[in-house]
Protein backbone atom coordinates (compact mmCIF):
# COMPACT_ATOMS: atom_id res chain seq x y z
CA UNK A 1 0.00 0.00 0.00
CA UNK A 2 0.98 3.60 -0.42
CA UNK A 3 0.41 6.86 1.43
CA UNK A 4 -0.13 8.74 -1.83
CA UNK A 5 -3.79 9.74 -2.13
CA UNK A 6 -5.42 7.87 -5.01
CA UNK A 7 -8.88 9.22 -4.25
CA UNK A 8 -11.77 7.13 -2.97
CA UNK A 9 -14.82 8.21 -4.94
CA UNK A 10 -17.99 6.32 -4.08
CA UNK A 11 -20.18 7.70 -6.87
CA UNK A 12 -20.35 10.24 -9.65
CA UNK A 13 -20.63 10.53 -13.40
CA UNK A 14 -18.41 7.74 -14.74
CA UNK A 15 -16.90 10.08 -17.36
CA UNK A 16 -15.83 12.54 -14.65
CA UNK A 17 -14.46 9.76 -12.43
CA UNK A 18 -12.37 8.38 -15.29
CA UNK A 19 -11.11 11.86 -16.16
CA UNK A 20 -10.15 12.43 -12.49
CA UNK A 21 -8.04 9.28 -12.65
CA UNK A 22 -6.49 10.40 -15.94
CA UNK A 23 -5.36 13.63 -14.25
CA UNK A 24 -3.96 11.54 -11.35
CA UNK A 25 -1.99 9.43 -13.85
CA UNK A 26 -0.49 12.59 -15.35
CA UNK A 27 0.53 13.86 -11.89
CA UNK A 28 2.03 10.51 -10.91
CA UNK A 29 3.97 10.31 -14.19
CA UNK A 30 5.33 13.81 -13.54
CA UNK A 31 6.37 12.69 -10.05
CA UNK A 32 8.00 9.53 -11.47
CA UNK A 33 10.17 11.75 -13.67
CA UNK A 34 11.16 13.95 -10.71
CA UNK A 35 14.31 12.62 -9.03
CA UNK A 36 13.56 14.60 -5.85
CA UNK A 37 10.38 12.53 -5.28
CA UNK A 38 10.14 9.18 -3.49
CA UNK A 39 9.98 7.43 -6.84
CA UNK A 40 9.52 3.99 -5.32
CA UNK A 41 6.38 5.14 -3.49
CA UNK A 42 5.18 6.89 -6.64
CA UNK A 43 5.61 3.80 -8.80
CA UNK A 44 3.72 1.69 -6.25
CA UNK A 45 0.89 4.25 -6.23
CA UNK A 46 0.88 4.42 -10.03
CA UNK A 47 0.78 0.61 -10.26
CA UNK A 48 -2.14 0.39 -7.85
CA UNK A 49 -4.13 3.08 -9.63
CA UNK A 50 -3.36 1.77 -13.13
CA UNK A 51 -4.48 -1.78 -12.34
CA UNK A 52 -7.55 -0.71 -10.33
CA UNK A 53 -8.65 1.76 -13.02
CA UNK A 54 -8.17 -0.67 -15.93
CA UNK A 55 -9.88 -3.56 -14.14
CA UNK A 56 -12.91 -1.39 -13.27
CA UNK A 57 -13.18 -0.07 -16.83
CA UNK A 58 -12.94 -3.51 -18.38
CA UNK A 59 -15.38 -5.10 -15.93
CA UNK A 60 -18.11 -2.42 -16.07
CA UNK A 61 -17.50 0.60 -18.27
CA UNK A 62 -16.52 -0.90 -21.62
CA UNK A 63 -19.22 -3.63 -21.61
CA UNK A 64 -21.98 -1.15 -20.62
CA UNK A 65 -20.90 1.40 -23.24
CA UNK A 66 -20.99 -1.39 -25.83
CA UNK A 67 -24.50 -2.51 -24.87
CA UNK A 68 -25.64 1.12 -24.99
CA UNK A 69 -24.15 1.48 -28.47
CA UNK A 70 -21.85 4.32 -27.39
CA UNK A 71 -18.74 2.42 -28.47
CA UNK A 72 -18.18 -0.49 -30.78
CA UNK A 73 -16.36 -3.74 -30.14
CA UNK A 74 -13.21 -2.38 -31.76
CA UNK A 75 -12.94 0.60 -29.39
CA UNK A 76 -13.53 -1.55 -26.30
CA UNK A 77 -11.03 -4.21 -27.43
CA UNK A 78 -8.51 -1.54 -28.36
CA UNK A 79 -8.90 -0.02 -24.88
CA UNK A 80 -8.19 -3.42 -23.33
CA UNK A 81 -5.12 -3.86 -25.55
CA UNK A 82 -3.86 -0.45 -24.45
CA UNK A 83 -4.41 -1.36 -20.80
CA UNK A 84 -2.34 -4.50 -21.42
CA UNK A 85 0.42 -2.43 -23.05
CA UNK A 86 0.31 -0.05 -20.08
CA UNK A 87 0.60 -2.97 -17.66
CA UNK A 88 3.51 -4.37 -19.66
CA UNK A 89 5.32 -0.99 -19.54
CA UNK A 90 4.44 -0.73 -15.84
CA UNK A 91 5.92 -4.16 -15.19
CA UNK A 92 9.23 -2.99 -16.66
CA UNK A 93 9.22 -0.06 -14.20
CA UNK A 94 8.27 -2.25 -11.22
CA UNK A 95 10.91 -4.90 -11.96
CA UNK A 96 13.82 -2.45 -11.72
CA UNK A 97 15.61 -2.48 -8.36
CA UNK A 98 16.67 1.15 -8.13
CA UNK A 99 14.91 4.33 -9.20
CA UNK A 100 18.02 6.43 -9.86
CA UNK A 101 19.30 4.66 -12.96
CA UNK A 102 19.15 5.33 -16.69
CA UNK A 103 17.22 2.08 -17.04
CA UNK A 104 14.55 3.44 -14.67
CA UNK A 105 14.36 6.72 -16.57
CA UNK A 106 14.03 4.84 -19.88
CA UNK A 107 11.30 2.57 -18.46
CA UNK A 108 9.40 5.59 -17.09
CA UNK A 109 9.67 7.31 -20.48
CA UNK A 110 8.14 4.25 -22.19
CA UNK A 111 5.41 4.01 -19.55
CA UNK A 112 4.54 7.69 -20.00
CA UNK A 113 4.43 7.28 -23.79
CA UNK A 114 2.07 4.29 -23.63
CA UNK A 115 -0.20 5.70 -20.91
CA UNK A 116 -0.44 9.22 -22.37
CA UNK A 117 -1.35 7.74 -25.76
CA UNK A 118 -4.11 5.70 -24.11
CA UNK A 119 -5.49 8.62 -22.09
CA UNK A 120 -5.75 10.79 -25.19
CA UNK A 121 -7.31 8.09 -27.33
CA UNK A 122 -9.76 6.98 -24.63
CA UNK A 123 -10.91 10.55 -24.01
CA UNK A 124 -11.51 11.02 -27.74
CA UNK A 125 -12.98 7.66 -28.79
CA UNK A 126 -14.67 6.34 -25.63
CA UNK A 127 -15.44 9.19 -23.23
CA UNK A 128 -16.79 11.60 -25.86
CA UNK A 129 -19.28 9.02 -27.18
CA UNK A 130 -20.18 8.13 -23.57
CA UNK A 131 -21.03 11.80 -22.93
CA UNK A 132 -23.07 12.05 -26.12
CA UNK A 133 -24.82 8.67 -26.25
CA UNK A 134 -25.40 7.70 -22.61
CA UNK A 135 -27.78 9.53 -20.28
CA UNK A 136 -26.85 10.93 -16.87
CA UNK A 137 -28.71 8.16 -14.99
CA UNK A 138 -26.69 5.39 -16.66
CA UNK A 139 -23.45 7.35 -16.27
CA UNK A 140 -24.20 7.73 -12.54
CA UNK A 141 -24.97 4.00 -12.13
CA UNK A 142 -21.81 3.18 -14.04
CA UNK A 143 -19.87 5.65 -11.93
CA UNK A 144 -20.91 3.86 -8.76
CA UNK A 145 -19.95 0.44 -10.21
CA UNK A 146 -16.62 1.81 -11.49
CA UNK A 147 -15.80 3.47 -8.14
CA UNK A 148 -16.78 0.38 -6.12
CA UNK A 149 -14.64 -1.97 -8.25
CA UNK A 150 -11.74 0.52 -8.34
CA UNK A 151 -11.78 0.86 -4.52
CA UNK A 152 -12.09 -2.92 -4.10
CA UNK A 153 -9.01 -3.40 -6.30
CA UNK A 154 -7.08 -0.75 -4.34
CA UNK A 155 -8.04 -2.41 -1.04
CA UNK A 156 -6.79 -5.74 -2.46
CA UNK A 157 -3.39 -4.09 -3.17
CA UNK A 158 -3.76 -4.86 -6.87
CA UNK A 159 -0.55 -3.09 -7.91
CA UNK A 160 1.95 -5.56 -6.46
CA UNK A 161 4.75 -6.83 -8.69
CA UNK A 162 3.33 -10.36 -8.40
CA UNK A 163 -0.15 -9.27 -9.47
CA UNK A 164 1.08 -7.11 -12.36
CA UNK A 165 3.19 -10.05 -13.59
CA UNK A 166 0.07 -12.25 -13.44
CA UNK A 167 -2.02 -9.67 -15.35
CA UNK A 168 0.63 -9.25 -18.07
CA UNK A 169 1.01 -13.03 -18.43
CA UNK A 170 -2.77 -13.39 -18.80
CA UNK A 171 -2.87 -10.58 -21.37
CA UNK A 172 -0.12 -12.33 -23.39
CA UNK A 173 -2.04 -15.59 -23.23
CA UNK A 174 -5.22 -13.81 -24.35
CA UNK A 175 -3.40 -12.31 -27.35
CA UNK A 176 -3.74 -8.71 -26.11
CA UNK A 177 0.02 -8.19 -26.38
CA UNK A 178 1.14 -8.85 -29.94
CA UNK A 179 4.82 -8.01 -29.64
CA UNK A 180 4.93 -4.46 -31.05
CA UNK A 181 2.40 -5.29 -33.77
CA UNK A 182 0.22 -2.22 -34.09
CA UNK A 183 -2.99 -2.93 -35.95
CA UNK A 184 -4.10 0.68 -36.31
Amino acid sequence: MTNIDLGRPLQGDVVELILDDHRRFETLLRDLRDSSQDRDAVRRAFATLHVAHAEAEEKYVYPKLRTKGAVGAHEAEHGEEEHAEGNEALLAVLELKGTDTQAFDDAVEELAKVVNHHLTEEELTILNPAREEVGPQVRAELGEQFATERNHQIDADCGTLTNVRKIVAAARKDGLLDDDEDDD
